[in-house]
């Protein structure tokens, strides 16, 4: 497989955070508006593999290929400028201020949204024939999945909320992995191989993903879920967000950057 060294990855992903300080907001919007779309179809794709294999893991190793679609296309997904805008504030990088990073974060944040609403809405119409009729066993299991993820994390109060979290952080631990992975290789195959392992692993081991959660928990309350817009906010997209922030920063984007960038002088022996 054809692969770039560590600083040279490193360096391309300080070139790749500014260049999305400097992209136009139009073009920004797109961008994240697709991505929230595709991996919105890609999760209600996985759940419903899930569901009619009987295998979990069978949905979880499908899930990757949205994510891998929306990275070849060059979209954007929250998670992903979590880890990469900062690094160009870290680098000096001329322009690149806490102002710009978070324009890019909301510009991003909300075109993911708006994009995973839309494939909410729609999915939803499909199911219910047009809300004609109550959406059957992917309704039921949807509606389980928000009630679960929200009032069930509510149920254990401060330490539900933390429970989240840390699901948020390991999740983005393993997705900007995959961002990483795919930008070592120079191969469409190399690239594919290298996201699909971490993303497989968060999605079945059932980490936190902010964006996947901005379709998952409007499309269970569609589906009847029995749980308030608040409790999504408070007990799961609020903590989730934050987990992920700090799981992506910290345990993937800071880690390679101090010793691939900043790297310390080689120690003098005897």
């Amino acid at each position: 497989m054809a692969y770039l060294a560590p600083s040279e990855f490193v360096t391309k992903m300080v070139d790749s955070g500014e260049s999305k300080v400097y992209m136009s907001t139009k073009d920004t919007l797109i961008r994240a508006y697709m991505a929230g779309a595709i991996l919105a179809l890609a999760a209600v794709f996985a759940v419903t593999v899930a569901m009619k294999t009987g295998s979990p893991l069978v949905g979880a190793m499908l899930f990757p290929v949205g994510f891998i679609m929306l990275y070849l296309m060059s979209f954007d997904l929250l998670t992903g400028v979590f880890v990469l805008v900062p690094l160009a504030w870290l680098d000096k990088r001329p322009g690149v201020s806490i102002a710009q990073i978070l324009r890019n974060w909301g510009f991003v944040a909300l075109g993911n949204l708006m994009g995973a609403l839309t494939v909410a809405f729609m999915m939803a119409f499909i199911f219910t024939y047009g809300f004609d009729t109550d959406g059957g066993e992917i309704a039921k299991k949807v509606a389980g999945i928000g009630e679960a993820r929200t009032l069930g994390y509510q149920s254990h109060g401060v330490s539900g909320w933390f429970t989240v979290f840390v699901r948020g952080m390991l999740c983005n631990w393993m997705v900007s992995m995959g961002v990483v992975g795919a930008m070592i290789s120079t191969t469409v195959s190399g690239k594919f191989l290298a996201m699909w392992m971490p993303v497989m692993l968060f999605f079945f081991m059932g980490f936190e993903h902010s964006i996947v959660n901005m379709f998952l928990f409007p499309f269970s309350l569609i589906m009847g879920g029995n749980f308030t817009i608040s409790d999504y906010i408070l007990w799961n997209e609020v903590p989730v967000a934050l987990g992920n922030l700090v799981g992506g920063l910290a345990f993937t984007g800071l880690t390679l950057y101090a010793t691939h960038v900043r790297t310390s002088p080689k120690r003098v022996l005897g």
